[in-house]
C-alpha cells in the first residue's frame, strides 16, 4: 500500500541481504521510522514491544527472527532456543506459532551449514504468501461492499472497523482493510468509521494513518460510538480482523470487538471477520480456550501525544494511585459473526462453514500438515 504515493511494506530484507527492516509502529502516527533488526533478540523485542503487531506480521517477523538466529549459530540447540524465545513473546496470536512451525519444518532437515540460506528462503515465501492471501481476502470482501453499493444506488458505503487489521498489521494489503482498499481503488464511494481502539489507539494511530495516506475517506470515533451510529443507520457493515479463530468459528480480536458484534447483531448490521488460514487454530474446539494476553497497566494509565512544538511526550491520564486491568483481547462467539472472509472465500462462522472452505480438515481435524501442504 502507499504512503504519500510511495509503496511500502511493513517488513523487508535490507539491501545488505540479511538484516531486516521494519516500520516502527510505536512511533506512528507522529513519525514514520524504520528499525533495523540484526539479531534474534532484536526480532523478539520488536514483537514484544509492539514495534510490529498484528497476527500476520508477527508471524513473518518471527520467521525472520529465526533467520537472524541461524546466522550466528545453526545448531539444533540454537534453533530450539530461537523457537522457544520467539514463541513466548505474544500468547494470543496463533500466526506466531504457525510461522515458527513452518520455519522449523523448513530448516531442521537441512545441514547446519545450509540452514541460514534455507531459513531466508522459507521466510521470503511466507512474506510473499501473506501478500497474496491478503489480496485474495480483499477480493472476496470487495463483493460485499459492491453489493451494498448497488443496493444503495451508488451512495456512500459506511464500514466500521476496530483496532488495526490493515496493511500495517500484515506485510501488505491488510485483512479487514483489504476489501476497503480494493473498493476505493475501484472507485466505489466508501467511508470508514475508525474506532480509536483504546488503550493503545491502534485505530486512531494506525488505521487512520494508513487510510489517510492512501486517500480513503474515514472518520475517527470514540470506541463507544459504534452502537449509536448503528442505531441511526450510519453503518452498513463491519469488518474486523482476528488474532486467533477457533475451529467452531469463535474469534479472538482486540478488546472491544465483542461489544461491536453485540451492537451489530442488535441492529441487523452485518459483522464480518477477515482472516488468513494461518489464523485458524484447528486444535481448539471453542474460543474460550484461547489464552488472553494481559498487558502492563501503563497502557491504560498513560498516553502518548504530540505537542505544538512537534515533540512527542507521555502523560498520565488517570487518577493517581488507581490500578488498571489491561486485557488485550476478547472473544466474539461465532453466533454474532455474519461470516468469515478468507483467502478461499466467505463462509458461515461455524465448524461446518470452515470445513466447507477447508475440506481437507474433515480427514485431519486436529493436525495442520494437510492445510500447510496445500498452501505451500
Amino acid at each position: 500500500m502507499k504512503i504519500r504515493g510511495q509503496h511500502y511494506n511493513t517488513i523487508y530484507v535490507s539491501e545488505d541481504g540479511w538484516s531486516v527492516e521494519i516500520i516502527d509502529q510505536t512511533k506512528l502516527p507522529h513519525k514514520l521510522e524504520t528499525v533495523r533488526l540484526t539479531t534474534l533478540g532484536d526480532a523478539a523485542r520488536a514483537i514484544k514491544t509492539m514495534q510490529v503487531r498484528g497476527a500476520p506480521l508477527i508471524g513473518v517477523t518471527a520467521a525472520y527472527g529465526v533467520c537472524l538466529a541461524l546466522r550466528d549459530d545453526a545448531s539444533d540447540a540454537a534453533l530450539d532456543a530461537a523457537l522457544r524465545l520467539l514463541a513466548t513473546q505474544r500468547p494470543t496470536a496463533v500466526n506466531l506459532r504457525w510461522a515458527l512451525g513452518e520455519m522449523d519444518k523448513a530448516v531442521r532437515p537441512v545441514k547446519p551449514g545450509d540452514r541460514a540460506r534455507a531459513a531466508y528462503s522459507r521466510a521470503r515465501e511466507l512474506w510473499e504468501l501473506d501478500i497474496e492471501i491478503n489480496k485474495q481476502i480483499g477480493a472476496h470482501g470487495l463483493k460485499l461492499i459492491q453489493d451494498h453499493a448497488a443496493r444503495k444506488g451508488g451512495e456512500t458505503v459506511n464500514v466500521l472497523t476496530h483496532c488495526n487489521a490493515g496493511w500495517l498489521a500484515c506485510v501488505d494489503w491488510g485483512t479487514a482493510t483489504s476489501p476497503i482498499y480494493q473498493a476505493h481503488d475501484e472507485g466505489l464511494d466508501v467511508h470508514v468509521w475508525v474506532d480509536e481502539t483504546r488503550p493503545r489507539n491502534q485505530g486512531s494511530a494506525l488505521t487512520a494513518y494508513e487510510l489517510g495516506a492512501h486517500g480513503v475517506p474515514h472518520t475517527i470515533i470514540a470506541d463507544n460510538t459504534g452502537g449509536h451510529l448503528m442505531q441511526h443507520g450510519m453503518v452498513d457493515l463491519c469488518f474486523v480482523g482476528t488474532d486467533r479463530t477457533a475451529a467452531n468459528g469463535d474469534v479472538a480480536n482486540k478488546i472491544g470487538t465483542y461489544l461491536k458484534a453485540l451492537a451489530a447483531k442488535d441492529n441487523d448490521v452485518p459483522f464480518y471477520v477477515a482472516l488468513p488460514y494461518s489464523t485458524i487454530d484447528w486444535s481448539l474446539a471453542g474460543g474460550f480456550d484461547i489464552p488472553i494476553e494481559e498487558r502492563g497497566q501503563d497502557e491504560i494509565l498513560k498516553i502518548d501525544g504530540r505537542l505544538a512544538d512537534g515533540s512527542v511526550v507521555t502523560v498520565d491520564i488517570a487518577a493517581p494511585g488507581s490500578p488498571a486491568a489491561n486485557y488485550a483481547f476478547d472473544i466474539t462467539p461465532a453466533r454474532l459473526v455474519t461470516g468469515l472472509v478468507t483467502e478461499r472465500g466467505i463462509c458461515e462462522a461455524s465448524s461446518e462453514g470452515l470445513r466447507t472452505l477447508y475440506p481437507e480438515r474433515r480427514e485431519n481435524p486436529s493436525g495442520i500438515k494437510d492445510n500447510e501442504r496445500k498452501h505451500g
